[in-house]
């Protein structure tokens, strides 16, 4: 007989983005009229950039010419992209070398197979709210998880406490739902309490190219001794518009050392047993991010949500709404209106103005009673949305 790993069990039925699609499936089928504006997944809506496409178009070309064509790639990336993006740190004072970075097909992916070069005795420290993923893969796992709270009062930015004890812990910064993001002093907290537990840090810096404050960090790595208990996670998805093309990567230093054991090697294992490589075109894709032109295109992509993360801010201002994210962040983390519960104002959203949103009580206990919206949205819908919370909330 075959045992089923009954840890899935203890999962809920419905991944949160798949219940807010059902709903949203309805909603359209009652009123097939309706123009529904979705604020809620954080898809992206622009095309990717024309330099990428550009060298998307290229690699396309050399696969199909036998003298340049590529089959399978090294596991852990091709050398010229891991080269570039260690170029691109150093740009902003971070060392990071080529064989510290891992090539994928995404933030998501990596965060949830970095889990296997873990025992499942460890335990683990998350932040409530949090990513989905965070939780669910470990639940996955059995591991016991510790949670500590996200709220209002630290501007949902949870901070170690003295009786706090776990040998995980992620952080997210630019934080997905919040939007909120830990200042350097913050960090160096965090970085202290890792030293001291010997505990990892699992760092998502998937959102980093949002981050205007000059002083606030953008990589893990700009705090001390960061190199010596963090693996970081990066993602192209909303940097350059990748959520259809997938390529990121991770980022474990040759320091991260536990029980003797290099976390670099043994991740490099576990990629080159389980994962056959992101496609060249990709990486080439990928590559031309990193071009002066490309960094200009992205940077402008960037720029395009960043004004509608302030539309969105100006609109919630102008009701009275509180909320956190908008400025370092395409997301904005609000609080229900007069006393609402999460899935209650996505319902009225959904019905009376047409708008998907997320409801805060999807990430987590503390985020009941908050919604989260993205500025992933076309200029178009994000004014008209905002216009209708103008008129109709």
């Amino acid at each position: 007989m075959a045992y089923i790993n009954a840890n899935y069990l203890n999962l809920k039925d419905s991944y949160l983005f798949s219940e807010i699609n059902r709903k949203v499936r309805e909603e359209a089928a009652k009123n097939p009229e309706k123009k529904i504006i979705r604020m809620g997944i954080g898809d992206v809506t622009l095309p990717l950039v024309p330099e990428v496409v550009s060298a998307m178009h290229k690699a396309v070309d050399e696969m199909a010419s036998a003298e340049t064509f590529r089959g399978y790639g090294p596991e852990q990336g091709y050398e010229f992209l891991r080269e570039d993006i260690s170029k691109y740190y150093a740009a902003f004072g971070v060392e990071v070398a080529p064989g510290e970075i891992f090539i994928s097909d995404g933030t998501k992916s990596d965060i949830a197979n970095i889990t296997d070069i873990f025992s499942d005795d460890n335990t683990i420290i998350v932040p409530d709210p949090v990513y989905p993923v965070y939780v669910d893969t470990n639940i996955m796992c059995g591991r016991k998880i510790v949670y500590v709270a996200g709220t209002a009062e630290n501007n949902f930015l949870p901070m170690p406490s003295a009786d706090l004890k776990g040998d995980i812990i992620y952080l997210c910064s630019p934080n997905n739902p919040t939007g909120a993001v830990y200042s350097k002093e913050q960090l160096e907290i965090w970085v202290e309490f890792a030293l001291a537990n010997q505990a990892i840090i699992l760092f998502d810096a998937a959102y980093e190219a949002y981050i205007h404050d000059a002083s606030l960090p953008r990589s893990i790595y700009q705090i001390a001794g960061a190199r010596k208990c963090a693996i970081e996670f990066c993602s192209l998805s909303k940097t350059a518009g990748f959520t259809g093309t997938r390529c990121g990567y991770t980022i474990v230093p040759e320091e991260l050392v536990m029980q003797e054991v290099s976390l670099n090697k043994l991740w490099n294992r576990r990629q080159s047993t389980k994962f056959n490589g992101t496609a060249y075109v990709i990486q080439k894709a990928a590559q031309a991010i990193y071009t002066p032109e490309g960094q200009k295109q992205v940077h402008e992509q960037v720029e395009y949500y960043m004004q509608n993360a302030r539309i969105i801010a100006d609109t919630l201002k102008e009701k009275g709404i509180s909320f956190v994210g908008g400025d370092n962040s395409p997301y904005i983390w609000l609080k229900c209106p007069n006393g609402m519960k999460s899935w209650e104002f996505f319902d009225h959203l959904l019905v009376n103005l047409g708008i998907v949103g997320t409801p805060g009580a999807g990430f987590g206990e503390n985020g009941e009673g908050y919604f989260r919206l993205t500025a992933f949205g076309n200029r178009e819908n994000t004014i008209e949305a905002m216009q209708r919370i103008k008129d109709l909330l």
